[in-house]
């Protein structure tokens, strides 16, 4: 379940959220957030506060739900950053380029946030 594979790594240094503004900001905060919970280990948290509705419900229909299915996921996860290039926010959707490092290679993912209740939420990675 290599879905959230990069935005599951962002274990070892914070997110930086600097040099943005405004929706871009907030939905980069929601990565942070993200980061802060996969190093806490709280899948709970992450799939009540950080992942969009749709993809809970899409990991909700995986055996053991979502709380197992990140579980599963934080498993394979060994010593990774990951870093923000860029966050561009339009109305209710926003995407952020990112880079990780997985086993000292770098690796470059898009993630699509989406805006649920007044806040951002991770809707999917690409």
């Amino acid at each position: 379940m290599a879905l959230l594979a990069v935005g599951l790594s962002a274990c070892a240094k914070a997110v930086s959220t600097s040099g943005l503004k405004g929706e871009a900001k907030a939905a980069a905060e929601t990565i942070k957030n993200l980061q802060s919970d996969v190093t806490a280990g709280d899948e709970k948290k992450i799939c009540q506060n950080d992942l969009a509705k749709a993809l809970v419900t899409k990991l909700d229909a995986a055996e053991g739900g979502c709380e197992k299915a990140i579980k599963d996921q934080l498993t394979e996860v060994d010593s990774f950053e990951v870093t923000i290039q860029t966050v561009q926010a339009a109305g209710g959707a926003a995407t952020a380029k990112v880079k990780s490092i997985y086993s000292g290679k770098s690796k470059a993912g898009t993630l699509s946030l989406v805006k649920e209740g007044g806040k951002w939420k991770i809707s999917a990675l690409a």
